[in-house]
């Protein structure tokens, strides 16, 4: 999703320009519709293409393409690899030490200083094709695949019977890639519980990996699945692992607010203008933070913050502090906030151009 903006500037500068973006073969729902872009180029990274003999022939495929520019924007061994032996006349971008011999042009991508959005835009203009009075911010954005409506249509109106009659539904995404980036299943338990009692709904996403940790979530809760409302409608409801990227995105569209970690599902709710409500443990606000005016970031006091670690090797009272000492009630405070601000607007919360950085609250 955070690539979005670059791909709308590059189409804006060069209308006539065949523009290709290569992406994990798990995310095709996220930019297989994007209007900015002619084809997209699929790596099944975790499967067909992982194995080197695979992978070497999936860059002859890149490079039967012919291009002209190549602009890496993934600092890793694999994307480093593919825009180095891509054969394209020039290559711009990030790189992994070693690969960078083959570049013309290697990007320093400080994500602890600025949003990856502005860092991208930086390397946009290293390739000297694009200058900064070219650049076209719409923010992050997502056209949903053919199906995706439908298909969350079909799904809410089965988890929801009387969907007519539904109050404010809490979007829940609880997991995240990093250990270091998930706030504790207990806290999110006493956040869900209250707001159920305060008159929401509750509705935990998230991919298959992250079930296991829903089902700790809602072992806490007071609440639980089989309670309903006086209509018929679940107090909590589970999409975990059960919907497609594409219909996810739809889904959160009918919520009132997402409360979620730092991970690609709250990139998908910025894109859909949800309100959303984050907490920030290992991760640098500057360069990850919801890229949208309306939504709150909630940031550690733990000194070691952001470590940008995958577990935290603290031990004792001072394990995962980053997290512990985000509390419950500063989250529930935060979800109030925004929920008397635009549960009377689900479906059209503003996103007005240009206004991007979102409130941080510092503890």
């Amino acid at each position: 999703m955070i690539v979005t903006p670059i791909l709308r500037t590059l189409r804006h500068a060069y209308p006539g320009a065949r523009l290709s973006l290569l992406a994990d073969k798990k995310l095709a729902d996220l930019v297989s519709c994007n209007p900015h872009i002619d084809e997209c180029l699929f790596i099944d990274k975790k499967g067909a293409d992982d194995k080197l003999p695979a992978f070497i022939k999936y860059i002859g495929y890149v490079r039967s393409k012919k291009f002209d520019l190549v602009i890496n924007l993934h600092r890793n061994e694999r994307a480093s690899a593919l825009a180095a032996f891509s054969g394209a006349k020039r290559i711009v971008g990030y790189s992994k030490p070693g690969f960078s011999w083959f570049f013309d042009k290697v990007v320093d991508n400080n994500h602890w200083t600025q949003h990856q959005v502005l860092a991208h835009f930086e390397a946009l203009m290293a390739t000297d094709v694009i200058e900064k009075s070219d650049i076209d911010d719409a923010g992050l954005e997502m056209i949903l695949p053919p199906g995706a409506e439908d298909g969350a249509s079909a799904i809410w109106q089965k988890v929801y019977p009387a969907a007519d009659k539904l109050k404010k539904v809490v979007a829940f995404n609880i997991g995240a890639s990093w250990p270091t980036k998930r706030w504790l299943p207990d806290y999110f338990a006493q956040v869900a519980d209250t707001l159920i009692e305060e008159g929401c709904h509750i509705a935990f996403f998230g991919g298959p990996m992250d079930t296991e940790m829903v089902n700790e979530c809602v072992s806490f809760m007071k609440h639980r699945e089989a309670e309903k409302d006086e209509n018929g409608n679940p107090l909590v409801a589970r999409f975990t692992g059960r919907v497609s990227l594409g219909e996810l995105a739809s889904l959160l569209k009918r919520c009132a607010l997402m409360i979620t970690t730092d991970s690609g599902p709250m990139h998908v709710g910025v894109a859909m203008h949800v309100p959303i409500v984050t907490m920030f443990g290992a991760s640098p606000v500057p360069g990850f933070y919801p890229y949208d005016a309306k939504d709150i970031l909630i940031k550690t006091p733990a000194p070691c913050h952001p470590c940008g670690i995958h577990n935290c090797p603290k031990k004792g009272e001072e394990n995962f502090m980053c997290m512990k000492r985000i509390p419950p009630e500063i989250v529930l405070s935060a979800a109030r906030e925004q929920l008397e601000k635009y549960s009377s607007l689900v479906g059209n919360a503003p996103y007005p151009k240009g206004q991007y950085t979102c409130r941080v609250i510092e503890l």
